[in-house]
């Protein structure tokens, strides 16, 4: 039979007994997952018997691998239990083929190369070994896949490094975009059937299938798209800057260096000719020399002026300033607080709905930072969960069978107030005993910090 389809067989049970017998039939082995018998319990008088129905539904998954699977169904007489039987025959899956392939990134860009990454997914039952075929229009790029051909098996997947590189680079311009994509063809490594035997046999030694010969399992190959956007090496802006770094080169040259220059040997000439010494006129005819004493300089006369001191001088001053400030605290209660845990074990008869509390104690206040509720039977029904008079959360019961919660800002509760536990029970689970339970069973755990109100 094909994955994704339907398939019935049957089988007869016949009571060979003296008394009258009823038998549970089960399917056992590879096939249960994906078989049922019907009816799977029948009553026989002795010396007769009934034909029951086999269905199979494998799905079409990697899971379901090709070839040859064994179909045991257990027949359990109730009255007499040690003469059970179980007999078998062979169920041959088909193979499909079916590739799922990604690359990453879709867009990549630079000036020659571009590396991607080709993700390729077997999720057909066969193993396959890949091939890569990346195709461009116009053959303007070039391409290396490594590893060029990985084997998967059903539910494997595989990456490979694809190397794109540009015939010639682009020099000036905008940027040039190349799509392409790359095909993925498989060939299909048969296995055959059981070891041993003549068919099975020929089937290893049998040469890899291409897909596109396989025949009616045949699909379209599957084909990923990506593009290569290469930039120009000088792309416009650049131009631009150096054609203005030239036109400020050019104009340094020809216009400011010149002026600079001729602006600077002009203050060095007049510099030069300030520091040149004048003549030095003779005494006027009959004029008399200055007489010693006198209070001219060079006379021996205290010249005023002459080491006195600048006002002020030597004057100094400091000053230093401090500042403090708060900006927050932490407020504790009289009594400080400390961490707690309150637990609410809850039962619950099918098909009723009942409430378990935790009341905070008098003058107290409960910040909850975390809760744990349990559904170890797996109880189906709803759990709601409230805090005071605020709602926290509703959850299905056959959805978890352990969920926690926990806030960084503790959800507080004050004195009087109660944590609940509501619980509608559907139906009970099973435990770990294997026997079905009477009630549903859930505990709440509520921990975080109990501390006195001021």
């Amino acid at each position: 039979m094909t994955p994704g389809g339907t398939a019935t067989t049957s089988l007869t049970v016949r009571n060979d007994g003296d008394i009258v017998e009823a038998y549970r039939l089960e399917v056992v082995g590879d096939c249960a997952a994906w078989a049922t018998v019907e009816p799977d319990r029948v009553s026989l008088y002795p010396g007769t018997s009934e034909t029951v129905t086999i269905r199979l539904a494998p799905p079409r998954s990697p899971r379901v691998r090709a070839g040859e699977v064994p179909l045991a169904v257990r027949v359990l007489p109730a009255e007499h239990p040690e003469a059970v039987k179980v007999p078998e025959t062979t169920v041959r899956v088909e193979g499909f083929r079916q590739l799922r392939v990604e690359s990453a990134p879709k867009r990549r860009r630079g000036w020659l190369r571009g590396r991607f990454r080709v993700a390729v997914h077997n999720e057909g039952n066969r193993p396959v070994q890949v091939g890569f075929t990346p195709a461009q229009p116009g053959e303007d790029l070039r391409f290396d896949v490594r590893p060029a051909a990985p084997k998967l098996e059903p539910g494997e997947s595989a990456e490979v490094a694809l190397r794109v590189r540009a015939g010639k680079p682009v020099w000036f311009g905008k940027p040039a975009t190349w799509p392409f994509t790359v095909t993925v063809a498989e060939t299909v490594a048969e296995t055959g059937a059981k070891a041993g035997t003549e068919a099975g046999a020929k089937a290893v030694a049998k040469a890899e299938v291409r897909a596109d010969d396989a025949g009616e399992d045949d699909r379209e190959r599957p084909c990923s798209e990506a593009e290569f956007v290469q930039i120009p090496i000088f792309p416009t802006w650049l131009l631009a800057v150096l054609a203005a770094l030239l036109a400020l080169l050019m104009a340094w040259f020809l216009l400011v260096r010149p002026a600079v220059r001729s602006t600077a040997r002009e203050a060095a000439d007049q510099a030069v000719q300030q520091q040149q010494p004048t003549p030095t006129e003779a005494p006027a005819a009959g004029r008399t020399p200055v007489a010693a004493g006198s209070g001219q300089p060079g006379s021996g006369q205290p010249v005023p002026g002459v080491g006195s001191t600048l006002p002020g001088a030597g004057a100094t001053g400091t000053g230093t300033g401090t500042g403090t400030g708060t900006g927050g605290g932490v407020v504790t209660g009289s009594g400080g607080g400390q961490q707690s845990s309150a637990t609410i074990d809850q039962t619950t008869a099918g098909g009723e709905t009942k409430v378990g509390t935790y009341t905070v104690p008098v003058g107290m206040a409960f910040g909850i930072t975390d809760i744990v509720v349990a559904n170890f039977q797996g109880d189906e029904g709803v759990v709601t969960i409230g805090f005071g008079d605020r709602k926290i959360t509703t959850i299905a019961l056959e959805t978890f069978r352990n969920q926690d919660y926990h806030w960084v800002t503790p959800i507080r509760i004050t004195e009087n107030q109660t944590v609940t536990v509501q619980v509608t029970c559907a139906k009970p689970g099973t435990p770990a005993t294997g026997v079905q339970a009477q009630e549903c069973h859930e505990v709440l755990n509520v921990s975080g910090v109990l501390s006195y109100i001021r």
